[in-house]
């Protein structure tokens, strides 16, 4: 939108242990939605799980009093582990999502919810999607579904409101998902959704105040619903 408008961004990235700026684009090397390239005497790489890993004489030398804390972000060799996930193209730094964010499935199979997520979210039909699956032999999905859009959806499909958490509905609708993920792993697609009604909100406490969701308090929330899908 900013950038729209004539109004240039220049993102950047940075954490209270590295004093606190790492990376950040300039007005000569732009990219919007990269983090930047790193700032001179830092360094980056990408770790294991492609956690993003950044050394420097501007990362902290631990937490006061705290040497347990300490070793689990730094480790011997003076990298400091963000709990970040990116990747790196030519010098610039792209977060993709948070480690803790990464569902294991009961196969071992990792997935980045996140991104599944922001592909569903393509289609119009959904207005909120979280991906569930932790431990779990497959993947399943609590949605919510933009009103005007489920109406269309429901006339088209002659569906009516009554119907809306019927398994017909359901599954026309894993259609959608299922085609919105089509460049995913056979691992990685949704076999199971719940709709739920109630948007998530501050204000319920289901968004933080920068409007991302509790992914946890979410799955507490809905966890009788998620237990239902998973007995389907």
């Amino acid at each position: 939108v900013f950038i729209g408008l004539g109004v240039p961004l220049y993102q950047g990235y940075g954490l209270t242990e590295t004093s606190p700026v790492v990376s950040v684009n300039t007005v000569e090397h732009n990219i919007p939605s990269s983090i930047g390239r790193p700032l001179q005497g830092v360094e980056v790489k990408i770790g294991e799980s492609d956690e993003l890993l950044v050394k420097g004489d501007s990362v902290m030398m631990g937490y006061w009093q705290d040497d347990e804390a300490t070793r689990r972000v730094i480790n011997d060799d003076g990298w400091l582990h963000t709990g970040d996930k990116a990747r790196i193209e030519d010098g610039f730094i792209f977060i993709t999502g948070r480690l803790k964010d990464i569902i294991v499935m009961a196969n071992g199979e990792k997935v980045a919810p996140v991104d599944m997520e922001h592909a569903i979210l393509e289609e119009t039909l959904f207005e909120q999607v979280l991906v569930v699956g932790e431990a779990r032999p497959h993947l399943a999905a609590l949605a919510v579904l933009n009103q005007k859009e489920w109406e269309k959806f429901a006339a088209d499909n002659n569906f009516q409101d009554a119907e809306k958490h019927s398994e017909q509905v359901e599954q026309a609708i894993l259609e959608r998902i299922s085609d919105a993920l089509h460049e995913f792993p056979g691992y990685a697609q949704i076999y199971q959704l719940g709709i739920v009604d109630e948007p998530w909100t501050v204000e319920n406490d289901l968004l933080t105040s920068t409007l991302k969701m509790r992914r946890n308090k979410i799955q507490d929330t809905y966890q009788d619903l998620i237990e239902s899908l998973y007995k389907k």
